[in-house]
């Protein structure tokens, strides 16, 4: 049995059948990590990281579409201890690893140019000391640069990733471009982007990208737009077969 703290609770991925220790006090897994865990090609076997991995959503819907080893890391010890719990709740410990640390010194626990995937769902919003943000420690720091910024996230994969190994993002829009610099000035070459809209109408309110170190110019790709809602504010059946696998 794991054992659950004060307002903690047991949520359901059922399209990937994974259980996720969840608190509405600290943290708890959006559309965003299902959206990225979904994205990418998972790669069969190798080393998949997951970096600002938070209570270990993303890696833990990775899980179920791999036999590659995944490392995440994660800088919020409560986070990570609710992800470790959740590894154990899974029984997936025997591929997965949490290390509760800065990702600064994520080369003390994964070997450089030895990732094969590497994905991040991290803090959207640019930190500015006047600007407003959430009073939950937690959700702060998950949700603004306060500790990490896109630029150290980016130079970090690309140190990390083998060469051909791609970076997943999930991000906002309005940093697109912002993103593609970064990337481009640490050896990779965005090669896959998909915008996510609430529904048709909309502004697309959620922005997937994949890049590869030190890949070729050429083939970069624009998916089809994703939307979340339909007309009758209902799932789509994209986002429904990501959720519930129906």
């Amino acid at each position: 049995m794991v054992q659950l703290y004060a307002n903690e609770r047991i949520d359901q991925l059922y399209a990937d059948d994974i259980k996720i220790i969840q608190s509405k006090e600290v943290f708890s897994f959006s559309l965003d990590a299902v959206l990225l865990a979904n994205f990418p090609r998972i790669p069969k076997k190798g080393r998949i990281v997951d970096l600002c991995a938070g209570n270990g959503a993303v890696g833990l819907f990775i899980s179920r579409k791999t036999n590659a080893e995944i490392i995440q890391i994660e800088l919020q010890e409560r986070l990570a201890d609710m992800a470790q719990r959740s590894i154990q709740l899974n029984d997936l410990a025997n591929q997965m690893k949490i290390y509760t640390a800065d990702l600064k010194d994520s080369l003390a626990f994964v070997a450089p140019d030895s990732v094969d995937l590497l994905v991040c769902n991290p803090p959207y919003f640019p930190h500015q000391p006047q600007s407003v943000k959430n009073p939950n420690p937690y959700l702060a720091i998950a949700r603004h640069e306060i500790h990490t910024n896109l630029e150290e996230i980016v130079a970090m994969s690309s140190k990390l990733l083998k060469t051909n190994g791609r970076l997943a993002l999930v991000h906002r829009p309005d940093r697109f471009l912002t993103i593609l610099d970064a990337m481009r000035r640490q050896r990779l070459v965005p090669k896959c982007v998909q915008f996510v809209y609430p529904k048709k109408g909309k502004d697309a309110n959620i922005l997937l990208i994949e890049a590869i170190k030190d890949g070729k110019e050429e083939g970069f790709k624009v998916n089809p737009p994703l939307f979340t809602y339909d007309e009758d504010q209902a799932y789509t059946p994209e986002i429904r077969q990501m959720l519930y696998g129906n």
